[in-house]
């Protein structure tokens, strides 16, 4: 018996009642649109989100393939990053073999430490370029994941505030209705307070 109350109450402005406003309608339309689209709108911004992200990074891992190389100069230690971490990786001047065999020299993200002369594997994109490393699957998945609920969040913040920007004016308008009655009716009844 609990629930059925509690869902009256809950959908108060659907029920014909003779205080019910025209407002009171209209809010109610707006509060099951902005849920409706916070709710459906935000699982499919994030899944295409989430999807778009996912083929974005199999394509970085299909254009993008691993070279062996040459340390043209020792590459010294890593810089520290925090406590007791360090990012093991430093920009290198390298000398490899291109795919039509002529010989290349360029920088690239190289692992730190190792001297002039060391073999290193270093990765280039379609075009030959030195770039980085592409995500692994695992990575690409979590990054594509939390960048689809980030996409779901944010169009679901965005057409919460919309709503109670919609739901404020209604309000604002309720009271200055409210205001011109009083100021109408206030008058029939007696002497105002001071």
């Amino acid at each position: 018996m609990r629930g059925a109350q509690g869902a009256r109450q809950w959908c108060w402005r659907w029920r014909r009642n003779p205080l019910r406003r025209r407002d009171d309608v209209f809010e109610a339309w707006i509060v099951l649109i902005v849920w409706t689209v916070m709710v459906l709108g935000g699982t499919l911004a994030g899944l295409v989100t989430a999807h778009a992200a996912d083929e974005s990074f199999t394509r970085l891992r299909h254009d993008r393939h691993a070279v062996p190389a040459v340390l043209v100069g020792a590459t010294g230690s890593a810089v520290p990053a925090g406590e007791g971490a360090a990012y093991d990786h430093v920009r290198a001047t390298v000398r490899w073999t291109a795919a039509d065999g002529a010989p290349r020299v360029g920088t690239a993200l190289v692992e730190s430490g190792h001297k002039a002369g060391a073999h290193v594997v270093i990765w280039l994109d379609a075009l030959g370029r030195p770039t980085t490393e592409p995500p692994t699957t695992s990575a690409a998945a979590t990054e594509s994941t939390l960048l689809g609920v980030g996409a779901a969040v944010a169009l679901g913040g965005l057409v919460f505030g919309v709503g109670g920007v919609v739901r404020w004016r209604l309000d604002q308008r309720r009271y200055n209705r409210w205001e011109r009655e009083w100021e109408r009716l206030g008058p029939q009844w007696g002497h105002k307070t001071p």
